[in-house]
């Protein structure tokens, strides 16, 4: 008799969650998607930081008791700071380039009965990396294109779970068109080299010089500010620019790059579930990224919304692309590895500014068939909830067990 249904199985997330930014909003609706589920007990092994959780306070009084769990195991976790734990339950353990992870609570390096990584990685692994791979049990990965490479390189098990969108958030609805006589095009994604914000800045000084109305909204602030540094390597735009506080200076970055303040709107650090009304208000998304080990969470969140999205066709893109549902940027060069910092993994592309200058005008000489490719975008990213990937998530750790 599988028993599994009747019982409730204890699973940990290894990780910090957060409204703002990619890991910590994949884990708090992994919470949040478990929270009312009787099979799945989750708690979290990373400190929690409630002014790091932007939710309405239904959502919030849904988590408490998995907040409670999460701060008594935290405290048990402090006679062994520094040092190495296994827990007795399946632990879920964010993992980065090279299978490198961070340790949780009190600096405790946790493993799991069993460990089971969930990974994200743009960069070539060495032998060393592939020895850290024999830890995990399984490798949860965030799109088809890392679960390809880790199979090339012999790590097995591997799975692919998509990441998802919050439907009650991101979806199509009406735009207040607060800016109706602006063409406003978002770009979203922490500033580094993968993002391509250099490219977006060099498309849009030539689009916006040919439309005055223009306005490219960003959104690239993160809480790891120096790997914007990461773009000067490229050449394609001038020096990154930071303000006294260490973070991006958008608007600085901008004017060295010819383009006018008054055609730029930061965004700054907007929590995950207020930013949909935003992105609404958008006439255009744009990702020329170079590599994307998951699918590009901004990304569908702007497609479930209904906007018209450019994606590069490359990488974790290439799992959201589909029945012309965007505008693809197609001519995709070989990043050099020395160029990108990736070692020479296979994969990275090199999205063209003048292609992107022409999706750019496309869409803005064809609004009803952006509308029409935005509504198919809409309907890809339907099939991708947080719930869905939170049902994958656990069928496969419930297969661990």
């Amino acid at each position: 008799m599988d028993t599994r249904s009747i019982m409730t199985q204890r699973v940990v997330i290894q990780w910090t969650l957060s409204s703002y930014y990619g890991w910590g909003i994949y884990g708090l609706n992994l919470a949040l998607n478990w929270a009312t589920d009787p099979s799945i007990e989750a708690i979290s092994a990373a400190n929690i930081r409630l002014d790091q959780i932007s939710i309405d306070a239904i959502r919030r009084q849904a988590l408490m008791p998995f907040f409670r769990r999460s701060i008594d195991l935290q405290a048990g976790f402090e006679p062994f700071a520094n040092r190495g734990v296994t827990a007795h339950a399946p632990v879920l353990i964010a993992l980065g380039n090279g299978f490198v992870s961070n340790t949780a609570a009190h600096n405790v390096t946790l493993d799991g009965s069993p460990s089971i990584g969930v990974i994200f990685f743009e960069d070539a692994m060495d032998a060393a990396a592939l020895a850290r791979a024999k830890r995990f049990a399984l490798v949860i990965t965030g799109s088809t294109w890392n679960e390809q490479l880790l199979r090339a390189y012999g790590v097995e098990p591997v799975r692919t779970v998509l990441q998802g969108i919050d439907p009650s958030h991101f979806h199509i609805g009406p735009k207040l068109g607060l800016m109706p006589d602006r063409f406003l095009i978002f770009s979203g994604g922490k500033a580094e080299i993968r993002k391509g914000q250099d490219l977006v800045l060099a498309a849009f000084k030539i689009f916006g010089a040919r439309h005055p109305e223009a306005v490219l909204v960003t959104a690239w602030h993160s809480p790891w500010p120096h790997l914007a540094r990461t773009l000067d390597r490229t050449g394609k735009a001038a020096p990154i620019a930071f303000n006294k506080d260490g973070a991006v200076d958008v608007h600085a970055w901008a004017r060295a790059n010819g383009v006018r303040s008054e055609q730029i709107l930061d965004l700054g650090n907007v929590p995950n579930a207020l930013m949909a009304s935003v992105l609404r208000e958008m006439n255009v998304a744009v990702f020329p990224n170079r590599a994307e080990g998951g699918t590009n969470l901004v990304a569908m969140e702007c497609m479930a919304c209904g906007l018209p999205v450019i994606l590069s066709g490359n990488t974790g893109h290439r799992d959201l692309i589909e029945n012309g549902n965007c505008y693809v940027l197609e001519h995709q060069r070989p990043v050099p590895g020395a160029f990108a910092g990736v070692g020479g993994v296979s994969g990275w592309g090199e999205s063209d500014v003048e292609e992107l200058v022409t999706r750019l005008e496309q869409i803005f000489d064809d609004h009803a068939e952006a509308a029409r490719r935005g509504a198919l975008a809409a309907n890809t990213v339907s099939k991708l909830s947080w719930a869905a990937t939170a049902a994958g998530v656990k069928r496969l750790v419930l297969d661990c067990v």
